[in-house]
């Protein structure tokens, strides 16, 4: 659930009007719910019961750092895929031994940064990086605690661009290599396997490819436990969905954690958790400005002043996000294609969806935008980054700036080029 709701035809955040916001702080916008993202937070940490877990917020899906300090602050962890999210995670309160670093670049400036850290542990993703990460724990003289991603080759069932458990994908290691992997891990003296770990996709919509997936992962633990490699943490990854519908029927929390619970009963070990979608997708929208309307042929065309440099996903993914009026009207409908303002035909948030009739100046928002929405935000055409803000009961903080032109110049040296340096090309 969520806590944007329509009163006397008014959308609202929490307790605060978004379009008294909109007057504040312009278009295009992002707007957070806190109260969103800590109930989305609690309800996944409380599916496990007395169950020992670690809820690693996924900081891929939104790492600004009102929202990293949100997690920190109901006591979540991260999972970081890059040494500036390892930064950002920490600068905003998460402890680095609730930092799990995954990734299958890491680069060796990555890996030091992590050892020099702390973080719960290094989940590598090939053998070639257990030896990096040996290196780098050597040269520290530090004792790095390391898991392995297994890849257990089960077919999610989402966007194949966001598939990421099958074995033509780039991620993880089989159940024969993921064996060798540990053999290497236990005869370095600097490394201290203490993991095993999955991440199968995002956006998955139903329980079954947990359970297949994790059958995998506890054969292989219950297998190195033999091998007196005593592991002391399975980490299930994350991708659980969040709604794109109103109406839509997606599992609960208590429906993932109890499915895979029910494998996990008899193993000796901490459960680390990945979610991000889940827990700040519907948390988010990204409210935008109708320009005009314009009729092209039999289609009817909303231009509106963000674009997919502002949200990619339905450009990138084909994905159908809700869109909705901030002000209701009843009456008279019309069928738009939902298009922002820049030279691509693939420039388009939606086709065929049914609004009021609109007119300039009027205000939309794109739901479940909490998520992969401003982090994957572009420059290109030279549009400005959105501001952000985030809404806590009837208190509005500005969480990020508006871009400005100076901000987009800035580190370009383009003085640099004077015309003595073309002066033969101009010949």
């Amino acid at each position: 659930m969520d806590y944007f709701h329509y009163k006397k035809s008014h959308l609202w955040c929490e307790d605060v009007r978004v379009a008294d916001i909109v007057k504040e702080y312009s278009t295009p916008l992002y707007i957070y719910s806190l109260k969103t993202l800590v109930r989305h937070l609690v309800v996944t940490s409380r599916a496990f019961g007395d169950i020992p877990h670690i809820v690693c917020y996924a900081a891929k899906a939104n790492s600004n750092l009102a929202i990293l300090r949100t997690a920190a602050l109901c006591g979540a962890g991260a999972d970081v895929v890059s040494g500036s999210e390892l930064n950002l995670a920490v600068k905003a309160g998460i402890r680095p031994r609730r930092i799990v670093f995954s990734g299958v670049g890491k680069t060796e400036e990555e890996i030091e940064l992590a050892v020099r850290r702390g973080v719960l542990f290094i989940c590598a993703e090939s053998v070639d990086e257990i030896e990096l990460i040996a290196k780098v724990a050597a040269r520290n003289r530090t004792v790095t605690p390391v898991a392995v991603r297994v890849n257990p080759d089960i077919d999610p069932k989402t966007h194949p661009h966001i598939a990421t458990g099958l074995k033509e994908t780039k991620f993880g290691l089989n159940e024969a290599d993921s064996r060798k992997a540990y053999q290497v891990c236990r005869a370095r003296k600097w490394l201290n396997p203490v993991g095993i770990s999955m991440h199968i996709g995002s956006q998955v919509e139903t329980v079954s490819p947990y359970i297949d997936s994790l059958k995998k992962l506890i054969g292989l633990f219950r297998h190195l436990w033999k091998q007196n490699i005593r592991l002391k943490y399975i980490d299930i990854g994350g991708g659980w969905a969040a709604p794109f519908e109103r109406d839509a029927v997606l599992p609960h929390p208590d429906d993932y954690v109890s499915a895979v619970l029910s494998k996990l009963k008899d193993i000796p070990a901490t459960v680390v958790v990945e979610p991000g979608r889940s827990l700040v997708g519907n948390a988010g929208i990204l409210v935008m400005r109708v320009i005009r309307t314009k009729r092209n042929g039999p289609k009817e065309f909303c231009v509106v002043d963000a674009g997919m440099n502002d949200f990619i996903r339905p450009a990138l993914y084909g994905a159908r996000h809700r869109i909705e009026p901030v002000r209701s009207a009843s009456g008279r409908k019309r069928v738009y294609d939902v298009v922002g303002p820049l030279c691509e035909s693939s420039d388009c948030f939606a086709r065929d969806v049914r609004l009021p009739v609109m007119k300039e100046g009027d205000l939309l928002a794109i739901f479940t935008a909490g998520a992969y929405g401003s982090v994957m935000g572009s420059n290109y055409n030279s549009r400005l980054h959105p501001a952000e803000v985030a809404v806590a009961g009837n208190s509005v903080r500005l969480i990020r700036e508006r871009q400005t032109i100076k901000d987009l110049a800035r580190g370009q040296h383009w003085k640099e080029i004077d015309r003595g340096m073309l002066e033969d090309m101009l010949v």
